[in-house]
């Protein structure tokens, strides 16, 4: 079965933000590996990010991390990744590497942990007025690792009052984004562990507070599919970080553990209007590279998402109701399944080339010299990285 002209049109505008830190060195917490070429500065970052959108026109807009990505001039910035065809994105605050937040940060029992905390938040707000950014993205190290170590309820009532705090300062443009993460580094328990205490929190804010849904925050067996629809369902879907895990918090290339369960998180999203225009979910890739090619693995990462949306979008939504409503359990399987199955690659690559654009783009930027060129020019200074 092949990719029908609907199909390819509701792909014109696919947009995935790409997160500066992938083009950086990663690793694991035994070692980070440093690679040739790797960027020194965010200019250099957003250079490279800016590859991934030359070759696959996916990739628009760049996420910054703060204070990764802190710069003297933001507008300067922002002109330099215009310039290099893209612009600047999602601004992620950071409150879980200073020696301060220890015991936590925005939940913390300290108040001058918090209050340091909400300032950082407030600092980024005033990055994101720079740099035109609508979503301010935060994610929690918070937690506990041993039962009685702090007051659980506490916590909540700190964090909900830290954020009410910084909600009450972004803009009527902006949103005020929470991610969720079952466990690590705190172990025994974590503040913002699950969807439901995410969906809690950001509905007490308002209406431009979201949830973010990062796919390999998840145990393993989770439906995520699930969680994607009753978001959808409740107004409260924000954005993703698309990874994909075997075990937990892996950030591998989207798509390689389990490509059905990327199938059907997209099918979900489309089925709930999560996707097109005038949908309020961002799609963006939170991975690490750590043994392969940085810009390599983001078109890689990028291309799975596009395939995997074709496939989506492929799903006969008519007979699949059908079949549902005649309980018809084996065909309504059947009709997601073809869908499933269907290879959309060769329609891609044609259809590509219609919009000025390489059939292969991993082919065309592999022959471009790009990565040999970088590799000969960024000698010297210290390589970006993970927590820099």
């Amino acid at each position: 079965m092949s990719i029908d002209a609907t199909t390819l049109a509701a792909l014109a505008d696919q947009a995935i933000e790409l997160p500066s830190w992938a083009f950086g060195n990663s690793g694991t917490r035994f070692k980070v590996f440093g690679t040739p070429g790797t960027p020194r500065t965010p200019e250099e970052k957003i250079a490279d990010a800016a590859q991934v959108h030359k070759y696959t026109g996916l990739a628009p807009t760049v996420a910054l991390h703060i204070p990764w990505d802190k710069v003297d001039d933001y507008a300067a910035l922002r002109r330099f990744a215009r310039d290099h065809g893209v612009d600047l994105g999602t601004i992620n605050s950071n409150t879980f590497q200073d020696d301060d937040y220890k015991f936590g940060s925005l939940a913390a029992t300290s108040e001058s942990a918090r209050r340091k905390a909400i300032d950082h938040h407030l600092e980024c707000i005033e990055i994101m007025n720079e740099t035109g950014s609508r979503d301010l993205k935060i994610w929690l190290a918070d937690g506990t690792n041993y039962p009685g170590q702090d007051d659980i309820r506490r916590r909540q009532d700190n964090l909900a009052a830290s954020l009410a705090e910084i909600y009450a300062n972004i803009g009527d443009d902006q949103r005020l984004v929470l991610e969720y993460k079952f466990f690590e580094p705190a172990f025994y328990h974590t503040d913002v562990p699950d969807w439901g205490t995410s969906y809690v929190q950001v509905a007490a804010l308002g209406e431009r507070a979201m949830v973010c849904l990062d796919t390999g925050h998840h145990a393993p067996g989770t439906n995520i599919e699930f969680i994607v629809a009753q978001l959808l369902r409740l107004g409260k879907l924000g954005s993703f970080d698309f990874n994909s895990r075997f075990y937990a918090d892996d950030d591998l290339i989207v798509g390689a553990a389990d490509p059905f369960q990327l199938f059907r998180i997209l099918y979900e999203v489309i089925r709930g209007g999560g996707y097109g225009p005038g949908s309020p979910v961002a799609f963006m890739l939170d991975q690490c590279h750590n043994v392969e090619d940085k810009i390599p693995g983001q078109i890689r990462s990028v291309l799975n998402v596009q395939e995997m949306t074709a496939r989506a979008l492929s799903v006969d939504t008519a007979a699949l109701e059908a079949a549902q409503r005649d309980h018809d359990v084996l065909l309504a399987n059947e009709i997601l399944m073809d869908a499933f199955y269907t290879d959309p690659r060769a329609d891609l690559a044609a259809w590509r080339e219609t919009r000025g654009l390489p059939a292969n783009p991993m082919k065309a930027y592999l022959a471009s010299g790009y990565q040999q060129q970088i590799a000969a020019d960024r000698v010297g200074g210290t390589q970006a990285g993970w927590g820099a």
